[in-house]
């Protein structure tokens, strides 16, 4: 007979990571696409989206670091590692909320074949980064519940996904700083 306060637990993470996903889709959809940027921008916002770039780079780098700490059976660093970059990618959206509070979109000044690079990076980043966040927190929460057998297979998905939108978010920054 399955343990009900485990399901219970298990289905309460679950609703948790639901809520927190969407509602992080959610107000970033609003604040991006529904609610218009600031008049006149701080000063200050003009240097976000090379921090949100650092932050990006910090969170892949110590994602790969991460499976390697782990593929060496150095478990401890392997948390640590995995841990700061959740914090470096938690730093980063919380700069680009302020970016975009600020600041709206930034409009790609690119023409030729650079143009439809740039915006195959853009959808498949901004697609990818829409599921990466619930990938990510039940990734952790089987971890956590010390559920290594899941934990690993979902992370086979989730570190690649995460990889990917941290390095492609580098890539967006300097490909934008590139045709400005």
């Amino acid at each position: 007979m399955p343990d009900r306060r485990s399901s219970w637990t298990d289905r309460t993470a679950y609703l948790g990571i639901a809520a927190v996903s969407a509602a992080v889709l959610g107000f970033l959809l609003w604040l991006i696409y529904l609610r218009p940027p600031v008049s006149e921008p701080p000063a200050w916002s003009a240097s976000l989206p090379a921090a949100n770039a650092i932050f990006n780079a910090l969170s892949a780098t110590c994602l790969v670091f991460a499976v390697l700490a782990i593929l060496r059976g150095h478990k401890s660093l392997h948390i640590t590692l995995v841990l700061t970059a959740l914090f470096w990618s938690t730093v980063f959206l919380a700069s680009y909320i302020l970016h975009h509070a600020f600041h709206g979109d930034t409009k790609f000044g690119g023409e030729g074949p650079i143009r439809g690079l740039y915006f195959f990076i853009l959808i498949s980043h901004v697609l990818l980064s829409m599921a990466i966040v619930p990938m990510i927190l039940t990734t952790v929460f089987f971890a956590v519940t010390g559920r290594f057998q899941r934990h690993r297979k979902l992370a086979r998905i989730t570190f690649p996904a995460w990889l990917y939108v941290s390095v492609t978010g580098v890539l967006i920054f300097l490909l934008l700083k590139a045709n400005e």
